[in-house]
């Protein structure tokens, strides 16, 4: 066994391979499960006992030198200067170009970090929801023209599963599940099947906001919706809320901001008004409450819905809805310098 073991270790020390193939193969020779290292550990058993401290140690010092050796080869080749032969010889000279993130993502990003600023997280849901969370939790009649084919992506019926059409139902999974203070917003892409023109698609993104707490009232949801439009659009901006309405918002309102093309003087963006309509919002209905599980007796609360293409449109000019969707690098690459 000795005689053996020391044969070994001389095979072992003068140990060379050409390529990391022929290492393998000397690893498999020396240290696999047949190998035989692993042959002689299985013969030990058989050594008187007088010899065994003896041979056990010199069965270690080879085993351990194997793998050092092994372990030695295999950096050798790994810091070989390889890069000759990985040359693409087919690879265009000009330099790649690295990508930049999309208008519609600078944008929302933007709105995420204002209201974030603002005490706002950020909560998600599916968009692939059921009728309850994206209609009847929010306070919509069995006859709203929502529910209709027209507007609404029904993929089962009875129970009505739909493609959500707007990020509402994200508000409705929060309030089933916590209890005021509640201050969320709710970014992500909704689906409603219209026509696709230049001003309208069949999918789009919004950022809803929600918050639920004792005494909210319309004079906190004004005052945050007129940081947030100075914040995106500037300090001069100016807003103005117009009656409107929501079936889970009471009172309801449209927002407009001052148009910063032209200062509120009138332009043909603005069609010559000075206001540029952005948003819609309004004080949480009781009923949406109640429906969620929120005592309106002791609760109040706003929310908040905008469309990210329609800030990104009035940030950036953009006037086809449809580029944001048709990956033009040509278009995209006009927003390097806004990230």
């Amino acid at each position: 066994m000795l005689a053996k073991i020391e044969q070994l270790l001389q095979e072992v020390k003068a140990l060379t391979a050409q390529n990391p193939d022929e290492l393998e193969a000397l690893r498999i020779k020396y240290l696999s499960k047949k190998g035989a290292i692993n042959a002689l550990m299985a013969d030990f058993r058989n050594v008187p006992a007088e010899q065994k401290k003896e041979v056990g140690m010199k069965l270690n010092e080879l085993k351990n030198l194997a793998q050092e050796r092994i372990a030695a080869l295999k950096e050798t080749f790994e810091n070989q200067d390889n890069s000759a032969a990985e040359l693409d010889l087919t690879r265009t000279a000009y330099p790649i170009k690295l990508g930049t993130r999309h208008p519609l993502t600078i944008v929302r990003n933007e709105i995420i970090d204002i209201f974030g600023r603002m005490g706002f997280t950020i909560a998600d849901g599916p968009e692939v929801e059921d009728d309850w969370h994206v209609f009847s939790s929010m306070n919509f009649p069995e006859d709203h023209p929502a529910r209709d084919m027209q507007d609404t992506f029904f993929i089962e019926t009875h129970p009505d599963i739909i493609l959500r059409t707007h990020t509402s139902s994200v508000q409705s999974r929060v309030m089933e599940v916590s209890q005021p203070p509640i201050r969320v917003i709710c970014p992500g892409r909704v689906y409603r099947n219209e026509a696709i023109s230049y001003r309208a698609h069949c999918f789009f993104h919004q950022v809803e906001g929600l918050y639920v707490d004792k005494n909210v009232s319309f004079t906190d949801l004004k005052q945050v919706l007129l940081q947030f439009a100075q914040e995106m659009f500037g300090p001069d901006t100016k807003i103005r809320l117009r009656p409107s309405y929501f079936p889970f918002t009471e009172p309801s309102a449209e927002m407009d901001i001052s148009c910063d093309i032209c200062g509120g003087e009138g332009c043909p963006f603005c069609k010559y008004t000075g206001w540029v309509e952005i948003l819609g919002c309004g004080m949480v209905d009781p009923a949406v409450l109640e429906a969620n599980g929120i005592d309106s007796k002791v609760y109040t609360g706003y929310a908040f819905g905008m469309g990210v293409e329609r800030i990104t449109n009035l940030k950036y000019k953009v006037k086809d809805l449809r580029m944001f969707s048709e990956n033009d690098t040509r278009f995209l690459e006009e927003f390097e310098s806004a990230n």
